[in-house]
Parts: C-alpha cells; sequence; structure tokens
C-alpha cells in the first residue's frame, strides 16, 4: 500500500491559489476537467494560469461540459489556442436538446492533474465562489465548498481516467469526421490499439480498477454509465452501514435511492449520531422542495437535519465516525447518482477526517439552521404542496430518463 499527502481545500479563496501555484510549476503536462469553467473574478487567474504555461511549452488539456459551460469567451478561445491550449467541450448542446433524457449524462467531475505528481479533486467548479453568475454580481458570503490537494499513488489513477476520457472523445470526433474504417484505420496510423485496448479492458473490470487505485489514505471512485453505475453509492452505504459512533453528510442536492436512506435510518435508530447539512439558500427550488418531503422520515428516525443559510451550499462531502471521509463532484441526488459522471475521494485518515468534521461543524454553527421537527409537521398547505409537488416532478424526470432509481 502507498500513502498520499493530503490537503483539504475550502472553496475557491484557498483552492485557487493551490492551483495556480501548482500549473505555475508546471514542466511537462496538466490535464484539468471542471463541469463550470466561468470567466470572471478569481477563476480568470487559473485561464491566465493555462494561458501562460502552454506558452511555456506545457502540454495543456482543459475539458468542460457543454451544459455548464455552454460557451467559452471568444476572447479566451482565440487566447487559448494562440498559446497552445487544448480544449474540449464534453457532449455540447443546442437549444431544445435537454427535452432528451439522453443528453442528462453531463460530465460533472472536477478535476486536475499536474505533470502526474500533484493532483486535485472535488467539488470546486472554475468559478469564484464569491460569484453569483446568475446575478453577475458578488456575494456577501461564499460559497461552502471542498477540493483536495493530492500528492501520491491516487494521483496516477485520476490522470489515467482523464487520459482516457481525452482519448475517448477524440475516437468519436475521429468517428464523426471519418467513420468506421476512418476511424480504425487512425488508429493503427498512431499504434493506438494498445491504448485503446487497455480503455475497454478498464470500462469491463471494475473490480480490478478498484483494488489497483487504492492506497492506505486515498482511493478514487468513479460514477459513469458503463461498469460504475452504483460505485459512488456503494461506498456511502457500505460507511453508513458500518457506523458505530457519527455520522456528517453535506450535500448541495439530496434526494438518495431508498436503499441508502434505509441505511441512514437504520443507523440512527442503533445510536449513530446522524447529521445532514442540507441547502436553505437555494439556486433552484424544485430540488430543495423535493428534498424537504423526505425530511419526515428521517426526522422521525432521530436523524438532525440543518440547512445552511448563511450562502449557497455546494459541497458534497462526507464524514463517518473517525476515519472514513469523502470530498468530490457527487451530490446524493438522481443526476449523480443515476446520470452524470462524477468523482470522488474516499479517504481513511483521522487527521483528514478531523479537520473536515471541524469545517463542517464551524459551518453548521455559523451558518445552520436545524430543522425542527414539530415546525416541519404543521408548515402550511402551501408548503406541503409544493415539496410534494415538486418531489413528484423528480420522480417523472427519474421515469422519463427510463433509469431504476427507487426513492420513497
Amino acid at each position: 500500500m502507498r500513502d498520499s499527502q493530503l490537503n483539504l481545500l475550502q472553496g475557491s479563496d484557498e483552492y485557487f491559489p493551490a492551483l495556480v501555484d501548482a500549473i505555475k510549476q508546471a514542466k511537462l503536462e496538466i490535464r484539468l476537467e471542471t463541469y463550470i469553467f466561468d470567466f470572471n473574478e478569481g477563476s480568470l487567474s487559473v485561464a491566465k494560469a493555462l494561458e501562460n504555461a502552454a506558452k511555456k511549452g506545457v502540454s495543456v488539456y482543459v475539458l468542460v461540459d457543454g451544459v455548464g459551460t455552454p460557451n467559452i469567451p471568444l476572447e479566451w478561445q482565440i487566447r487559448w489556442q494562440t498559446s497552445g491550449v487544448k480544449f474540449k467541450v464534453f457532449d455540447p448542446v443546442g437549444p431544445g436538446a435537454l427535452w432528451f433524457p439522453s443528453r442528462w449524462r453531463r460530465l460533472h467531475r472536477k478535476l486536475c492533474v499536474i505533470d502526474q505528481i500533484i493532483g486535485f479533486c472535488g467539488g470546486i467548479n472554475i468559478l469564484d465562489d464569491h460569484y453569483n453568475p446568475h446575478t453577475q454580481s458578488l456575494m456577501r458570503e461564499s460559497r461552502l465548498d471542498f477540493t483536495v490537494q493530492i500528492v501520491g499513488y491516487c494521483v496516477i489513477d485520476i490522470l489515467k481516467e482523464m487520459q482516457r476520457t481525452w482519448y475517448r472523445l477524440d475516437l468519436v470526433q475521429e468517428f464523426r469526421q471519418t467513420g468506421l474504417v476512418g476511424t480504425v484505420k487512425g488508429i493503427i496510423a498512431k499504434n493506438d490499439f494498445a491504448l485503446n485496448f487497455q480503455n475497454i479492458k478498464h470500462k469491463l473490470s471494475n473490480k480490478r480498477h478498484k483494488r489497483r487505485s487504492f492506497s492506505r489514505h486515498c482511493s478514487l471512485v468513479l460514477r459513469d454509465n458503463l461498469s460504475q453505475r452504483n460505485s459512488i453509492a456503494n461506498a456511502y452505504i457500505k460507511a453508513i452501514d458500518r457506523s458505530r459512533f457519527d455520522i456528517c453528510i453535506a450535500s448541495a442536492f439530496f434526494l438518495p435511492q431508498d436503499r441508502m436512506l434505509d441505511s441512514l435510518i437504520k443507523a440512527a435508530k442503533r445510536g449513530v449520531s446522524v447529521t445532514l447539512l442540507l441547502q436553505g439558500h437555494y439556486e433552484f427550488v424544485l430540488p430543495y422542495r423535493a428534498a424537504r418531503q423526505i425530511y419526515g422520515k428521517l426526522l422521525d428516525a432521530g436523524v438532525q437535519i440543518v440547512e445552511y443559510q448563511l450562502s449557497y451550499l455546494h459541497a458534497k462531502v462526507a464524514c463517518v465516525d473517525s476515519i472514513w471521509s469523502t470530498v468530490g463532484s457527487s451530490n446524493l441526488d438522481p443526476l449523480s447518482l443515476l446520470l452524470a459522471r462524477e468523482a470522488n475521494l474516499v479517504i481513511k485518515d483521522a487527521v483528514f477526517n478531523r479537520q473536515l468534521k471541524d469545517q463542517l461543524s464551524k459551518a453548521i454553527l455559523n451558518g445552520g439552521v436545524f430543522v425542527d421537527k414539530t415546525k416541519y409537521c404543521n408548515r402550511s398547505v402551501g408548503d406541503r404542496f409544493l415539496d410534494k409537488m415538486s418531489f413528484w416532478l423528480m420522480k417523472l424526470a427519474i421515469f422519463i430518463s427510463g433509469k431504476h432509481y427507487q426513492i420513497y
């Protein structure tokens, strides 16, 4: 087993300086994946750092999602192309495309690897956490979110996954341009058969991937629409079922399948202290209201629910007992657990667990409001109607997607 050095970073105020500093020191290669790459305020420092690195001869690869980042500004397209930054948009969508469920499968990961040595994995987009893209203004309080800086064996697993994704996108693009015969000829010409075989073998052997990626401190857990559909959900459920003392979960969007809810309820009933930190100051009303529909079952079991009111909650993290933690891009909702490509780190380390738990405790103390069971049960008829309607609209969306995702 090999160890990894881990550094917990909260918000873009900590993440961007660490990321930019690592980019400035790059000598060979930078790979970055993000759902949102915004070009305002603090995120510009990352865009400029990538441009400068490419000018120095560093190979720079940037992959963004077509929904999270529908448009890269023309100025930055020109600047990146001129400097040599290679960038792609994952599954770009046009008007009306999201009416088709097949286009709901987004690239939601937030990953970066620099020189195969330093890695980043978490929930923070390249978006200044003080900046509100909806109002195009700065917020008094920043979003609550986390990422992890890693040095060690786990970085290689992140790198290989990012390389595979980029390679597959190249194949898709070549297939669309030249057809099957042209794609095969291209693979032969580039002598890529070995790499392609390894990509296919990886997808068909999730168990082997998990064994290979495990280190004493840190392992990469992926979710995709092939062989790793339930890996992140299973990691959560396994940790919850084994819990003995306390569980603290922060999730921006919360509507897990019933097997995870059952695990949380059973944990609370056997005496485990279970705390959920969820959105209170919300961006989108539908998932917020849908989550409130299931509060009752959790409160009845003794689960403490805290709504974060200070600013937007964007974190996707958890601590179980004194060792197990996870930080990543996956919410505990249908879009993340059913459709999106996600990446989480599962970390088994007492020091890291304490650091993350302390940060969550501060967030609850400074910006959290505990949901009172009596007030929840006595909420107005209008609130009850909106909660239930939102819940059933979410279930309808799941049904339309054609996927199986059982919720209460």
